[in-house]
């Protein structure tokens, strides 16, 4: 079989799992396809909205679209590192300690309102999203593969709250805005199968194995030399902004050619073009920059990604 061909199987097999989740999850086609995008670059996705709009929903509708297992965290301010971690506990029979694993060893997690923990929980987690790997009592031990934090924040509540800190939203590949459904979409919800329903009767459409396949033949896409240009000069133009104190790293240049290169093979093509780096720009920059603002909240969010549209309109893209 060609790559060609291959490729075109790949995209074939994403495209079934898009649309099952999105049976569940109505109206919300973007959002469910960058859920995948970062699915497939291993990265992790943070969600910034109101409660109640199937956050939870989507993450066990992808987990049991993909064989994988699935653990949600409803973070508060009691939480402790051991709460999601795992700790090692005295056998009383045997007289040793086992380790019994937290919530993280799953192979996708939801840390539901992360801002509502501690900087010492929440970096807890943020540690064992990075080096993928959990050290307690001096062991290490590898966290699941594929691996993936759906991680959400309230942008609206502020008491007892402790929002993430740049460095730390840092380590999320995308941020999305899901919003509310477009009223017949809301119709369409009320109409069918309570959706917590019928998110337990879907099958898988890939395999773990499968999983794995995708997010190595994501890492092989090609990106050209003048698409790798166009990446610096938007992270530079973005350093040069005069409402952005700083502007895009190095990391964050690489989590926009990551998330291009699973775009692009979810589009069924081997290669990345400038509409790839486009449409994913918004998601994988405006959480990363840190603004000149007292803005906070929706307003601060907003501020952001309308930076991100005004580089991508004044850095002319490859042709």
């Amino acid at each position: 079989m060609t790559p060609t061909k291959t490729l075109h199987s790949s995209g074939r097999r994403v495209h079934r799992l898009l649309e099952q989740v999105q049976q569940v999850f109505v109206g919300k086609e973007e959002v469910v396809k960058l859920t995948v995008v970062t699915l497939l670059a291993r990265g992790h996705l943070l969600i910034e909205d109101v409660p109640g709009i199937g956050k939870t929903l989507l993450g066990i509708a992808l987990a049991r679209s993909v064989e994988a297992s699935f653990r949600r965290i409803q973070f508060t301010s009691d939480l402790l590192p051991s709460d999601i971690l795992g700790v090692s506990v005295l056998n009383q029979t045997d007289r040793v300690f086992e380790f019994r694993p937290g919530p993280v060893f799953s192979h996708i997690l939801l840390a539901d309102e992360i801002n509502r923990s501690t900087p010492k929980t929440q970096s807890a987690l943020l540690e064992a999203m990075s080096e993928l790997q959990v050290t307690v009592d001096g062991t290490t031990r590898p966290l699941p593969d594929p691996f993936l934090v759906l991680a959400t924040q309230n942008p609206v509540e502020y008491h007892g709250s402790y929002p993430l800190p740049e460095a730390q939203l840092d380590r999320f590949l995308l941020r999305v805005r899901i919003g509310y459904p477009a009223p017949e979409d809301e119709k369409r919800i009320l109409q069918g199968v309570d959706p917590a329903e019928r998110v337990k009767t879907l099958d898988p459409i890939l395999s773990l194995p499968d999983v794995r396949a995708l997010q190595a033949e994501a890492a092989a896409v090609r990106v050209s030399d003048a698409l790798l240009d166009y990446a610096v000069a938007l992270a530079e133009a973005s350093r040069r902004h005069p409402g952005v104190k700083l502007g895009l790293s190095p990391r964050g240049a690489i989590a926009l050619c990551r998330a291009a290169r699973s775009l692009a093979l979810i589009e069924g093509r081997d290669y990345c073009i400038p509409d790839d780096f486009k449409t994913i720009a918004v998601p994988v920059i405006a959480h990363r920059l840190l603004l000149d603002t007292s803005l906070l909240g929706v307003a601060r969010i907003a501020e952001s990604e309308g930076i991100v549209e005004t580089l991508l309109k004044g850095v002319p893209a490859p042709g």
